[in-house]
């Protein structure tokens, strides 16, 4: 089953985020990671908010575990995310 997934990291900025995506490999309106149907970031009050919508929280567990972890400490992140898993009823794709 889809799931939605909020990453608040509080204190964490764009220029962090950015590095942790070079680090990752991924670059802006390119192709996301195995599993990730859809993704954006942005800025809030407190620091940065991710939100992603993934194929499973199976695959998005694998992919925080191995990346988003170890790579955003590597980028000076100030702490761990919250975290918000919510159970995706229905998503759509672009049109072709």
């Amino acid at each position: 089953m889809a799931v939605a997934v909020q990453l608040d990291f509080e204190g964490a900025t764009l220029e962090q985020y950015d590095q942790v995506c070079k680090l990752m490999g991924l670059t802006p309106k390119g192709p996301g990671p195995a599993g990730a149907i859809s993704h954006f970031a942005t800025m809030t009050d407190s620091g940065l908010r991710v939100v992603d919508v993934w194929e499973s929280k199976e695959q998005f567990d694998a992919f925080a575990r191995d990346q988003i972890g170890p790579l955003s400490q590597q980028a000076g992140f100030p702490g761990p995310p919250q975290i918000q898993v919510f159970e995706v009823h229905n998503y759509l794709t672009p049109g072709g």
